[in-house]
């Protein structure tokens, strides 16, 4: 089997599906791309048996076949090579592969691409098509806030839920919070599914810059989603997501408004100053201005800034983890945001003051203990 095709556009299309396979795979065969020709179209697999994802290119071709190449040498490879045409020539009966460039010939083993763990193809699924900017802004907003612990694994996806009011998207490690809704999409569907962080990592790759509709298939165990020539297909979190809405105040009298980015640059200034175990900072808030102040005591390290700000509520003292709150404010975006608070032990509330009528974005935030 031979075929032929761009450099440039095979690296492209391998650099978006490379980050499906693990750097640990349990077979050897997973350290590899299948690709598979049917008359002119190139279609090519990554997976790790859990995330699968696949691209299609046009290539010209004088057979069919399908064959798994080693993908760290081949995407080296390419990545070496300026813009240029390639020939591949593929033995079926032993699989050795042979690629010739303008500058030589780089020969591979390759193994049986039957061999290879096929793509799902779940039954009894609903499908809704999602506007990729939409599905993006999901991601961007929430993957953030997802649980790296092992022992909370479905903190470790984003949870979505699909209804007539349209599509939300939580992520929780239970110390910080988002919830991002869209409302403006038509749909009678009803269900929520945990989508793992790895698929949601290689759709924020492969979405960027993408204005298309995204289709989204899911049933109780996998979630498939199709635009473009890609595909990607994960496994879900068989978990059961905790009640979030019980954590989140609803009245919450004292409200800050702040320029986003002041608070923030002020915030990467005082967190150097913190304790690096809490990375605890104290804000005092009072009717025009906040004070933000942190202090290491094992090294009588210590830092006070004061910021002007509109606040409508009593004078409150209340400590915050700066890590987080320097990764919420430079997800929420917008000029201004507007903190509501109710008490110093209770959850901080985050919302951007610019927000579109069809979204709602709310960041939470724990409280930490202060020990100034």
């Amino acid at each position: 089997m031979q075929f032929s095709i761009s450099s440039a556009d095979l690296k492209e299309q391998l650099q978006i599906i490379n980050g499906a396979i693990s750097s640990n795979p349990i077979l050897p065969i997973l350290e590899d791309f299948l690709f598979k020709i049917e008359g002119d179209t190139l279609t090519i697999t990554a997976t790790d048996n859990h995330t699968f994802m696949t691209t299609a290119l046009h290539v010209q071709s004088d057979a069919e076949g399908l064959v798994a190449i080693p993908a760290k040498i081949l995407l080296d490879t390419l990545k070496g090579l300026p813009t240029q045409p390639l020939k591949f020539k593929i033995d079926l009966d032993t699989f050795a592969i042979s690629m010739t460039s303008q500058f030589g010939e780089y020969k591979l083993a390759g193994e049986d691409g039957n061999d290879y763990p096929r793509i799902p193809n779940p039954e009894k699924v609903d499908t809704i098509d999602i506007p990729a900017t939409i599905l993006l802004e999901g991601i961007n907003k929430t993957l953030f806030a997802t649980s790296t612990n092992d022992s909370q694994v479905a903190m470790m996806g984003v949870f979505t839920q699909i209804n007539s009011e349209g599509i939300t998207f939580v992520a929780t490690d239970a110390h910080k919070l988002v919830k991002y809704s869209f409302t403006d999409i038509d749909t009678e569907l009803d269900g929520a599914f945990i989508l793992p962080k790895k698929a949601l990592n290689l759709l924020k790759t492969a979405l960027a810059n993408n204005n298309q509709s995204v289709s989204v298939a899911y049933n109780d165990t996998h979630a498939l989603f199709y635009f473009g020539s890609h595909v990607l297909a994960c496994r879900l979190i068989d978990e059961n997501y905790p009640n979030y809405g019980a954590v989140i105040p609803t009245e919450n009298p004292n409200n800050m408004s702040i320029t986003r980015t002041d608070l923030l640059s002020s915030l990467k200034r005082i967190a150097n100053y913190a304790n690096k175990t809490t990375n605890q900072v104290k804000l005092e808030i009072g009717d025009s201005k906040v004070r933000i102040e942190a202090e290491d005591l094992d090294f009588s390290n210590r830092a006070t800034e004061d910021l002007p700000c509109h606040y409508d509520g009593e004078p409150m003292t209340i400590g915050f983890n700066a890590k987080f709150l320097i990764e919420m404010l430079n997800t929420i975006g917008g000029d201004s945001v507007k903190f509501e608070l109710s008490s110093p032990n209770r959850a901080g509330i985050l919302r951007t003051e610019e927000q579109a009528p069809n979204e709602d974005l709310l960041m939470l935030v724990m409280p930490v203990m202060l020990n100034l």
